[in-house]
């Protein structure tokens, strides 16, 4: 991670948790990360659980999200969440296309596109993912899926908006598998879309795009993986309903 770009660590509590669970995981995050001034710590709960988190979180450093948002601004969507209902219970934060949204609900890089331009249009601030398959992997495919999904996802944005997305480079093979992306691998990704960032907005926002690691993130590899100077933080799954251990991995963002 290279000065002048502020780490983030944000965490994805996925379809977990209740009420209670979520507030006192809430409490507990807050008191695990109270020292934390040195990056930008969020969590994502699932949208029932939203506004009992942001009574928690109000007033402290934490800040909290969605984990999606509907690609349209409001309708005949069942089951959907708006832009402008996440920002009403005052989120800053959203994730966009994680790959179980990939693959569970189809969405490809036009909608992943189309999600991300209704969060920037709302004053969110999308964490867009990217990553391969292992079959991508083993083939070969990686920088070229990377590429894919970079362009097509996040292309064509205005300048702004380009310098305030957040991305996600999530190795699918690594997402609740325990195997992890080693730091070089990584490493090896995020410079690449760094470049592609360059070739697509210039050097300027390339040097300023924060790009972060999620797949297995834990306390045990968060410091090293973040000690890759492309790395700016990670996204956390399974570690992030720990606050121990989400705690330790804001602490290695400090590098």
């Amino acid at each position: 991670m290279m000065a002048g770009r502020r780490p983030v660590v944000a965490g994805n509590w996925k379809m977990h948790l209740d009420v209670q669970g979520a507030a006192a995981l809430a409490r507990d995050v807050v008191r695990a990360t109270s020292l934390a001034r040195w990056c930008d710590v969020a969590v994502m709960p699932s949208a029932p659980l939203i506004a009992g988190v942001a009574r928690v979180l109000e007033g402290t450093s934490v800040e909290w999200g969605g984990q999606d948002l509907a690609a349209e601004a409001q309708g005949a969507y069942t089951g959907d969440v708006s832009a402008a209902q996440l920002v009403s219970l005052g989120c800053r934060w959203v994730i966009v296309g994680h790959s179980e949204r990939r693959k569970y609900h189809l969405e490809g890089d036009d909608v992943v596109k189309a999600k991300t331009v209704r969060a920037l249009g709302a004053g969110l601030t999308p964490i867009t993912c990217v990553g391969e398959q292992l079959s991508e992997r083993k083939a070969g495919q990686t920088l070229h899926r990377i590429e894919t999904q970079v362009r097509f996802g996040l292309g064509g944005l205005a300048p702004a908006d380009a310098e305030r997305v957040v991305i996600a480079y999530e190795p699918v093979w690594a997402i609740g598998t325990g195997e992890t992306a080693t730091p070089a691998q990584a490493e090896e990704v995020h410079e690449y879309i760094r470049r592609l960032w360059a070739s697509m907005y210039g050097d300027t926002l390339a040097a300023k795009v924060r790009i972060l690691y999620g797949g297995s993130v834990k306390a045990s590899n968060a410091a090293e993986l973040m000690g890759q100077k492309d790395v700016d933080g990670a996204l956390v799954g399974g570690a992030a309903l720990s606050a121990n251990d989400f705690g330790e991995i804001v602490k290695a963002a400090r590098v």
